[in-house]
């Protein structure tokens, strides 16, 4: 079966074929995931996406195509006002974090973005052949704002240059087929900006409040400023897999304004050229069966899977458990449930096989669910045939599960090894239960004397809101969670 995906811009399944740019390399195929604004942390929402992505790409090549995979870390332009509908309004996402831990944007930026990009292993995310910052890359944002200009698709207000959505729309282009919302109106949340022409226009280019001095601002023809959010995913991408490429990903939420704004931009800049062929979005994820949200206390991180002693790898596997475009609800249960089968999947294979299945038949029932709208769901489900086939020899089945593993990216090979449980002795865990007493009985001075004793036997303690989780060699990860 030939890989199927459904493309949100033509709101149905389709066959993919590649653009064959180049027509020396026909398996070339470029891949642009919209990336994380890194003020903060990804949460395990974000964190989904990143992993779409990255399956995305395993499949790409387990179908013998060769994938450039290109990915934006946003440090600039990304306004609050988003959340309310409204992108060009509200504080920069940045200097607010900036303010928040008395730090400059330039140390957020590198703070979270280093983090994000360490997180990858955790998740075993192939790191893109790219990671692009806004900030690296000014002068690329500044030059397509003077094509998309020179082409009459501008105006200027009192605090940037916005881009025209009616005069784009006059020259027999529609904005927002991607979106659902054709046609989106200031609401109540959003104070209406007198000075836009229509309120779907958006900023490329906003200027810096009179006599202040930002953390992040530079020089363009037409003042000192900033660009806006959504000119850095068209300036990036096209520089670095040109007018035209394959596959745009990212998250649900960035279908109604940014990657409708992305695609009108780019090509009005560029003559209306088609911009990309496929838009693949990633559904929401629930936590608890409702939303996610840092007021609620529940967006959590990779830190907060790793506090509670559960490998990230468990967390891949949960994404894996439901379709990309339906929402998923994640608790901390269906997170234990997730782990225990991934380890009893790590235990059906042996390290020492090789990934050169002879099975071609239960090879080609795994591509087929692979192929057909990204079906990890279905992929999974075929794992578990192997894994639990009397037909099938233990060096077939680990054949098998290594093969499909190259798409599943569950590191099945390593899992057993890297995730071994530590041992508590009998002396420290008495000692652990002494420090639970003393802590149920509110006696706090006593039980820091009693950490104490812990630590200096070479165990370190991490309370959580799902116990207490305790770790022997910092070096290596391993955790055991105690009931």
């Amino acid at each position: 079966m030939n890989l199927v995906i459904y493309n949100s811009l033509t709101r149905q399944k389709e066959e993919f074929v590649p653009i064959q740019i180049d027509p020396k390399d026909p398996k070339k195929v470029g891949v642009y995931t919209c990336g994380p604004t890194i003020y903060d942390y990804p949460t395990i929402g974000n964190w989904r996406t990143y992993t779409l992505a990255d399956i995305t790409s395993r499949i790409l090549r387990f179908n013998g195509y060769k994938v450039f995979h290109v990915m934006n870390m946003t440090d600039v332009g990304h306004l609050t006002g988003d959340n309310l509908g409204d992108a060009s309004t509200g504080e920069d996402r940045m200097l607010k974090a900036a303010l928040r831990e008395n730090k400059t944007a330039w140390d957020i930026a590198k703070f979270y973005g280093d983090d994000f990009i360490d997180s990858f292993k955790d998740l075993n995310i192939i790191k893109p052949d790219v990671i692009a910052k806004p900030t690296d890359h000014i002068s690329e944002q500044i030059e397509l704002i003077k094509q998309i200009e020179a082409k009459g698709f501008t105006y200027k207000t009192s605090d940037g240059i916005y881009f025209d959505v009616i005069a784009y729309e006059k020259t027999g282009n529609k904005y927002g087929e991607l979106s659902t919302l054709d046609v989106r109106k200031e609401g109540a949340r959003v104070e209406p900006n007198p000075e836009k022409k229509d309120p779907r226009d958006f900023a490329l280019w906003k200027f810096s409040y009179p006599k202040e001095k930002r953390h992040m601002e530079w020089d363009s023809p037409w003042g000192r400023g900033f660009p806006g959010w959504h000119i850095e995913c068209s300036a990036m991408s096209m520089k670095y897999l040109g007018d035209q490429f394959d596959i745009h990903l990212g998250g649900e939420d960035l279908r109604s304004t940014h990657h409708p704004n992305e695609i009108a931009q780019s090509e009005a800049a560029t003559d209306h050229k088609p911009f990309v062929k496929y838009w693949i979005h990633g559904a929401f994820l629930l936590v608890d069966g409702g939303r996610m949200g840092k007021s609620l206390g529940n967006a959590y991180n990779l830190h907060d899977i790793k506090a509670r002693g559960i490998s990230p790898l468990a967390l891949r596997y949960f994404y894996l458990s439901g379709h990309y475009r339906k929402q998923i609800n994640f608790t901390w249960e269906a997170l234990e449930g997730a782990a225990t089968s991934l380890q009893r999947l790590a235990d059906r294979v042996r390290p020492d096989v090789g990934s050169n299945p002879t099975s071609g038949r239960t090879l080609q029932k795994f591509l087929s669910a692979i192929n057909d709208d990204i079906n990890m769901p279905q992929a999974l489900a075929v794992a578990w045939e192997v894994a639990e086939s009397k037909a099938l020899s233990t060096q077939e089945k680990s054949s098998l599960l290594i093969k499909f593993d190259e798409v599943l990216g569950l590191g099945l090979k390593d899992f057993s090894k890297a995730s071994t449980k530590i041992e508590i002795p009998e002396n420290v865990q008495i000692l652990l239960n002494k420090r639970q007493d003393l802590r149920n009985q509110k006696k706090f001075d006593e039980a820091d004397k009693v950490r104490e004793e812990i630590e200096k036997l070479g165990y370190e303690i991490n309370d959580t809101e799902g116990g207490v989780s305790v770790r022997f060699d910092p070096t290596s990860g391993r955790t055991l969670k105690l009931s």
